[in-house]
């Protein structure tokens, strides 16, 4: 049970750990994969890889779920998935630039990879902090990411999509508009480093190599939300690695807006985020990076538009 605290923005004991449907959906779906797919297969030991790293980071999420492990705990243990990651080979070995074709980044190449894998998993899970936000996106993220994998060959990226999307969608059902159930680190902390691994073997190991920015495109909100918070606070002085409630969305839901409105604004965010990366794997891969700056421009205007009613009002 989730138990309100001071920085709790429920009044009742609330179920958590519902992402455990999450789990047990994706993997349905990747056992289905390997016992009776012939064309949406990777290689077995990417395969091996990304299904027991992301088993991993389910169960040790479950156990802090159950007994609330230090930070450092988690980070480590985030920090091993993502090693068991790139020692079954997952690693992003090259990028296509705007100066550049492709550049093969060698050792670099590892060190991306991990601060990608650990990064993008983090972020998911701070951002599930209101009814339905972090559900929500994942099904937008699942099927911008299946229909641009899927027009473009992927076969296997879009299954797992397809799993995915459908877990998400069953747990919104119980938690949105109003929670009955939370996700829980068991389900965000998954959600965002299955969608860190997935980005990297649909980009180098599926059929088609969907671009490798599709999915930093699709969670650009999630991604700007957690960095300008991080940054924002180590500048001020604040101890980063303490919980808080000072998350852009978290001050626009302290600001007076429910937490349907603000979980909508970020699904629509989402959505026209999604649109970009459609477009954006029909351009030559050394303009992609350009897609990103209206996206970008916009969460700098948004972030100024909270942080000035946030100071005004006396929430920071």
């Amino acid at each position: 049970m989730d138990i309100p605290n001071q920085r709790s923005s429920h009044d009742n004991p609330i179920p958590k750990s519902g992402g455990i449907a999450i789990v047990i959906t994706f993997l349905a779906g990747v056992i289905a994969i390997y016992a009776l797919a012939d064309v949406a297969v990777i290689k077995d030991y990417f395969f091996l890889g990304f299904v027991c790293s992301a088993l991993l980071i389910a169960i040790v999420s479950f156990v802090d779920d159950l007994i609330t492990t230090q930070f450092f705990f988690r980070l480590s243990s985030q920090a091993l998935s993502a090693l068991v990651v790139m020692v079954f080979g997952i690693v992003i070995s090259e990028l296509s630039l705007p100066w550049a074709e492709k550049v093969q980044l060698g050792i670099i190449g590892y060190i991306i990879t991990f601060f990608w894998i650990v990064g993008l998993t983090n972020a998911f899970n701070f951002m599930d902090g209101s009814n339905g936000i972090a559900g929500g996106t994942a099904v937008i993220v699942c099927l911008f990411f299946g229909h641009i994998c899927a027009s473009s060959g992927s076969n296997f990226a879009y299954i797992i999509s397809y799993t995915i999307a459908a877990g998400a969608l069953g747990f919104l059902l119980f938690n949105f508009p109003k929670a009955k159930l939370f996700m829980g680190d068991v389900g965000s902390a998954f959600l965002g480093f299955v969608f860190a691994s997935l980005a990297i073997i649909a980009a180098l190991y599926d059929a088609s190599h969907t671009s490798l920015f599709v999915m930093p495109l699709l969670l650009l909100h999630f991604i700007y939300d957690t960095l300008f918070t991080f940054m924002r606070r180590l500048i001020k002085g604040d101890y980063v690695f303490q919980a808080h409630r000072s998350h852009l969305y978290q001050l626009f839901n302290q600001l007076g807006y429910s937490h349907a409105k603000v979980s909508a604004f970020y699904w629509g965010v989402g959505i026209a985020q999604g649109f970009g990366a459609t477009w954006m794997v029909t351009i030559p891969d050394n303009r992609r990076l350009l897609v990103f700056l209206p996206y970008l421009i916009f969460q700098i205007f948004y972030s100024i538009i909270i942080i000035r009613k946030a100071l005004k009002t006396g929430l920071l």
